[in-house]
């Protein structure tokens, strides 16, 4: 819409600027313009607030933060652009680090300092490359801390749910700091006690709640800016689709939204910031998003509704999607669990269960095709043959021995003393005696696994992989179990019955986005900003141009940009 038309709209409101979508980046730039004085409104097209935030592992990855500063920890800014450099190759733009390397340690104070976000510093969590130039070992990844869901009231039913499987006992979250007492409380007192605290917690919980109110990881950043922007009155409209961009003498000067059939005109003084959360389930973009689609199958773990609506509202205007990235999505394995309804959930295999002792990746031919250990998005390049991996046609299988299955789990199938009937009845888990029965239950090569079990044995029991260099690197111990030696990646699959569950490549969300200048404004066709419109969050292209580096580089960059768009429309400098 341009000229300065106006649309047919059943109201009309004013305001400072509109953003459009609700997560980590949209409300977080609604807060910060909201302190430098101006008035925002949200615009959020679900029924909840919280966006792809809601669901993640909440990991924000911000070199020389303030939190890592304090205890000592500053680290060179070279040896973080070295790393950026060494994942991105040619294809990464050094004025966008620059940005982020400057504002986001100032956006952590920010936010920290005049909202309800507040964070702890990983002192051990490397970067997914830990043996790359300028790598990580630890400080550059933070946590938003725990929060207590009662605190939004009646708001809390507001907020997005995270993902089911990702609760338990009835929607009772856990959390990083959770895991090694789960793993633990059969064998530590100590853990055996704080297992105990957060089951009578959720007991409670459930009273008077629908799910546990302790949010941790990413529900709980959804829940803290949450509550950051509502107890601001900054107005939050839900259910609430945006439709089309009002142009007035060549400038976005509102957004038009939907909600039950019905349009109203939001006007903007200063701007609109597109934070929709991206294209993963855009309409006709899925070849282009993931081109071994058709071949291998693809699942999105990112919310139905992040389609592209906001990403298509800046098309008419010249913005447009960046297609020089080295993958267009942030890959994860997925496995997909039956549901009671019929149908099936996809459940992301990032860090709990590929990188345990006991645990190995198999195609039909039984053989091994990557390092299992690697990143989630690593080892789906490695399954699509792109790095580190020979490439393996579907189907492909994680296959564990009993002892691995019991102590740590395997995908949505729960460690310990929970059931494993339900997932065997329904298909999700294969079990078999021998590896010769598994292979015939998997329809795969039995010579081939039994010869890939008997290596794998060999090296694990000597403690190293001779094939992949599954638990090489520090990354990939980090995610092992540190009571097993010599290497917390490595033991033999020798504890029978044995269990295989099939993966399928899937992703997290979308890198692909509007390119955009490092002042977080949508740039046209000619690579001009197009007055008054910005994009941050996975609105925007992904700044790491496709690689993933580490724990945190989605919402890093998403907090950090929608501070500096912020900044911005306040006229206050990005």
């Amino acid at each position: 819409m341009s000229g300065g038309s106006r649309p047919a709209a059943a109201a009309e409101s004013l305001h400072d600027l509109v953003v459009v979508g609700s997560g980590a980046a949209g409300m977080a730039c609604a807060i910060v313009a909201h302190e430098l004085g101006l008035q925002p409104v949200v615009l959020e097209k679900a029924p909840w607030f919280g966006g792809s935030t809601a669901l993640s592992g909440g990991a924000t990855w911000i070199p020389n933060n303030p939190h890592q500063v304090a205890a000592g920890r500053a680290e060179s800014r070279a040896a973080v652009l070295a790393y950026l450099r060494g994942e991105t190759g040619n294809r990464g733009s050094e004025a966008h680090w620059e940005a982020f390397l400057d504002k986001g340690p100032e956006m952590v104070a920010f936010l920290e300092a005049r909202s309800e976000l507040k964070f702890s510093v990983r002192p051990v969590a490397p970067d997914y490359h830990s043996d790359r130039e300028g790598a990580g070992l630890g400080w550059r990844v933070l946590d938003p801390l725990d929060y207590d869901g009662r605190r939004l009231g009646a708001d809390f039913d507001r907020l997005r749910p995270p993902v089911p499987e990702f609760t338990i006992l009835g929607g009772m979250m856990v959390g990083r700091q959770d895991l090694p007492h789960l793993f633990a409380m059969t064998r530590s007192l100590r853990s055996a006690r704080h297992v105990a605290g957060i089951l009578a917690r959720h007991l409670a919980d459930r009273l008077g709640h629908r799910r546990g109110t302790r949010l941790v990881m990413g529900n709980a950043m959804a829940a803290r800016l949450g509550h950051s922007l509502l107890a601001r009155g900054i107005p939050l409209e839900l259910e609430t689709a945006a439709v089309e961009l009002l142009v007035e003498q060549g400038r976005v000067a509102g957004v038009v939204a939907e909600r039950q059939g019905r349009r109203r005109l939001f006007r903007a003084r200063r701007g609109v910031v597109l934070a929709g959360g991206g294209i993963p389930h855009a309409p006709g973009l899925a070849g282009q998003i993931a081109p071994h689609r058709d071949l291998r199958g693809h699942w999105s773990m990112s919310p139905a509704h992040n389609s592209g609506d906001s990403v298509g509202l800046a098309a008419p205007l010249g913005g447009h999607l960046l297609e020089s990235n080295s993958d267009n999505g942030f890959w994860t394995p997925v496995s997909l669990l039956p549901q009671p309804g019929g149908g099936v959930r996809p459940f992301p295999h990032l860090f709990l269960d590929r990188a345990k002792p006991g645990v190995v990746a198999v195609d039909r031919s039984g053989r091994r095709f990557v390092n299992e250990a690697a990143s989630y998005h690593d080892f789906v390049r490695g399954l699509l043959g792109r790095d580190g991996g020979r490439g393996s046609e579907p189907p492909v299988w994680l296959v564990a021995d009993h002892r691995a299955i019991r102590r740590y789990g395997l995908g949505a199938v729960r460690p310990f003393l929970a059931a494993l009937g339900r997932h065997l009845r329904s298909g999700y888990l294969k079990r078999a005696d021998t590896p010769e029965a598994l292979a015939a239950a998997l329809g795969i090569d039995a010579g081939g696994l039994r010869e890939t079990l008997a290596a794998f044995n060999r090296d694990a029991a000597a403690g190293e992989d001779r094939a992949f260099g599954k638990g090489s690197t520090a990354y990939n111990r980090y995610l092992g179990d540190p009571e097993n030696r010599p290497n917390p990646c490595l033991r033999p699959l020798d504890r029978p019955p044995f269990y295989a569950i099939q993966l399928h490549p899937g992703d997290i969300g979308a890198s692909m986005g509007l390119e955009t200048d490092p002042q977080a404004r949508v740039l046209d066709g000619e690579g001009r900003p197009i007055p008054g419109l910005y994009a941050c969050g996975n609105d925007a292209n992904s700044i790491m141009a496709g690689a993933y580096p580490g724990a945190g580089i989605t919402l890093g960059p998403a907090l950090t940009f929608g501070y500096i768009a912020a900044r911005q429309l306040a006229g206050d400098g990005g």
